[in-house]
């Protein structure tokens, strides 16, 4: 089969644990056609697996989905496995993006400390014989919505709080056979296609002292989820 390696089962796109079968099962997503499988994934990856930040990028799929929340790297880890799982060929791009695109998640002496560019990808999936990037499914819709509340002034370009698009009243991260995209606009740096995350990572990963890893994973982190589940939960 030609695309067969973008269907492969890797240690991080680990689709056959139990929780991912569970899950495809329960949502019935074999019985649909190829176009609402891609779709019904993508709304779930994007919505039911909020935003927020997880130990590692280098974490398995089935880590993500018990997690319950992900970033661009993370979620993206999860939503390739479920598209695999499916039958559904996928690659993975990486970059990386300017950290004023987390201000405002990140802030204080966090953001200060943070990596000028932070480690970014997105999902490419085949659909017709086109590739499509998809990227829009990093922030949950409720975030988002309170985001745009929030800064309701803003008609056009908006960069923060892990958005960087063009029209932040209308961004597009709805996926009807188009392209999808949330952070985009902050991409400092190009690295490329590759077959999986786990390729992916071998060669390219955020760069940070040992001493800055344990702070992120023990403190960083967690202020940082504060401040996405304070705004999602605002009035």
């Amino acid at each position: 089969m030609e695309h067969k390696k973008f269907l492969e089962e890797t240690k991080l796109l680990n689709y056959s644990h139990q929780k991912i079968q569970e899950l495809i099962k329960i949502k019935k997503w074999e019985n649909l056609d190829e176009e609402q499988q891609i779709k019904a994934i993508y709304n779930y990856v994007r919505d039911e697996i909020r935003f927020g930040y997880n130990v590692d990028d280098n974490i398995p799929a089935s880590k993500v989905l018990s997690d319950g929340y992900g970033q661009c790297n993370t979620k993206g880890t999860l939503f390739m496995a479920l598209l695999r799982a499916v039958g559904i060929p996928c690659r993975i791009h990486g970059f990386t993006i300017d950290k004023k695109l987390q201000k405002g998640a990140m802030t204080g002496i966090v953001y200060k400390n943070a990596p000028k560019n932070v480690f970014h990808s997105w999902v490419e999936v085949l659909y017709e014989n086109d590739w499509y990037e998809l990227e829009g499914f990093i922030l949950d819709k409720k975030y988002l919505e309170k985001l745009q509340n929030i800064h309701s002034e803003c008609s056009g370009s908006f960069c923060g709080y892990g958005v960087a698009v063009k029209d932040f009243k209308h961004p597009m991260i709805d996926w009807n056979k188009n392209n999808t995209y949330i952070q985009s606009e902050g991409i400092t740096q190009d690295f490329g296609v590759y077959d999986n995350p786990d390729d992916l990572l071998k060669e390219h990963r955020q760069e940070m002292s040992e001493i800055k890893k344990i702070l992120y994973k023990n403190l960083g982190r967690h202020l940082m989820n504060d401040n996405v589940r304070k705004i999602r939960n605002s009035n």
